[in-house]
């Protein structure tokens, strides 16, 4: 029998809920606008580095990146964002959301596979599936591994 799996739920572009496994999240942290340190001449989406446990820790609009508005364009662009950590065979990479949500218990047979009709060509790579839940919402299960090892990071960690 299988067991219901944790995953952290948040806020992807102002509509939609995405989900990813609590096991590949190292940590979820709050980060200051300020403390991120820009770096030129990479994808508008890339907001930079942070000091993150003495490490360099690359930081990423993830609505910007999965084809949403840009964080920055939102009314309300916190000063303070929360950014989930990912880790993948010692690399990291944390990425800026909107807003969590919460711990969500999924069972992983429930989750159907991604189709090109439902989901833009900028997200369908980043996909594992998605889930319905109890309120007949769409939960888009985010695929930490492809994340991590999209092409643009490519030279860059």
């Amino acid at each position: 029998m299988e067991k219901p799996q944790k995953f952290l739920s948040f806020n992807l572009g102002v509509r939609d809920t995405a989900v990813i496994s609590l096991e590949q999240i190292t940590e979820v942290l709050q980060i200051s606008l300020g403390d991120i340190c820009g770096v030129p001449q990479m994808s508008s989406y890339i907001l930079g580095v942070y000091n993150w446990r003495d490490e360099m820790l690359w930081l990423v609009d993830l609505d910007e990146m999965l084809g949403y508005p840009p964080l920055s364009q939102t009314a309300n662009m916190l000063v303070k964002m929360m950014a989930i950590v990912l880790e993948e065979n010692g690399k990291y990479l944390g990425l800026l959301v909107r807003q969590l949500m919460d711990i969500e218990w999924l069972y992983t047979h429930q989750m159907k596979a991604p189709s090109a009709e439902l989901f833009s060509p900028s997200i369908s790579p980043f996909l594992q599936g998605y889930f319905i839940n109890d309120d007949e919402k769409m939960m888009f299960n985010l695929d930490a591994e492809a994340i991590i090892h999209s092409p643009v990071w490519t030279g860059h960690n």
